[in-house]
């Protein structure tokens, strides 16, 4: 009998422990709209952050693969130089430091209207591996500025590279400002290169409400867009949710933003300029 009455007991106590200790997920505060609405903001800021390296980092790829590091920067400096006529260009050795704005003359590249100083050192230039180190000071397409550095890596064989990046960038309209690092691979839409790219990888940064780790999957951006128009983002924000964002271009101007957190969903509409509006 007392083996019996201790077996029931155990189990009256026990049971209590499991209805206290099971699904957590139950007890998850809902996604606000607040919140929703902040990750995105940092999303766009980041994705515009990335668009303007990414097209500074384009630019500097036209050079001769295979040749001297030095005979590729004197290739590079001429073919800025062609793009940017509005850029000071000077050559030392196998780094180009370029001043956009210096001259009169047309300054947008890939939809990005350049100002700042850019540093170009060519490190490597083999037929089995490229490698190109980037340092941008107040550089900025009166979107976003930033200062950073950027290592940069080809795979000939896949047409892909690699961009490793620390960067503080601020939004010049909120003032919102990320600080942080990324690693990322790229590749060309099937549109070409003056199309966009495919992006996949991650970044993070922390801004003024803490820190944010962003995990991209096959995001497809166009140069001068906010945000992606597809593919998904998965982004871990300071308020302790993880949302994800699923894209969708609804005309040339507009990409609407589901993003799903606990319990809640919320869809936006995202300008090109990097408007944000609630789309119910």
């Amino acid at each position: 009998m007392s083996s019996i009455r201790r077996n029931s007991l155990t189990a009256v106590l026990v049971l209590p422990l499991l209805v206290l200790t099971g699904c957590p997920k139950d007890r998850e505060e809902p996604l606000t709209l607040g919140e929703a609405t902040s990750a995105l903001e940092q999303a766009s800021d980041a994705g515009q952050a990335e668009g303007l390296t990414s097209a500074s980092v384009d630019i500097s790829t036209n050079f001769t693969i295979g040749q001297a590091v030095q005979d590729g920067a004197a290739e590079l400096k001429t073919f800025i130089g062609t793009q940017l006529p509005c850029a000071d260009i000077t050559l030392e050795d196998a780094t180009l430091t370029v001043v956009y704005g210096a001259k009169p003359g047309n300054c947008t590249y890939h939809g990005h209207t350049f100002s700042g100083t850019h540093s170009i050192n060519l490190e490597r230039n083999e037929d089995a591996q490229v490698l190109v180190h980037h340092e941008w000071t107040d550089f900025s397409n009166g979107v976003v500025s930033l200062d950073g550095t950027a290592d940069v890596t080809w795979n000939l064989t896949d047409k892909t590279r690699r961009v490793q990046h620390e960067s503080h960038w601020t939004n010049l309209k909120s003032g919102r400002t990320g600080t942080g690092s990324g690693d990322r691979v790229q590749s060309v839409l099937a549109g070409g290169i003056t199309e966009g790219i495919q992006v996949d990888g991650s970044r993070s940064w922390d801004g003024e409400r803490g820190h944010w780790d962003l995990a991209i999957d096959g995001v497809r951006m166009r140069w001068t867009d906010p945000v992606p128009q597809s593919g998904r983002y998965t982004l871990k924000t300071p308020f302790d949710k993880s949302v994800s964002m699923a894209f969708e271009r609804v005309d040339d101007d507009t990409i609407k933003v589901t993003v799903t957190g606990p319990k809640r969903e919320f869809a936006f509409n995202v300008s090109k300029l990097g408007v944000i509006a609630n789309d119910g």
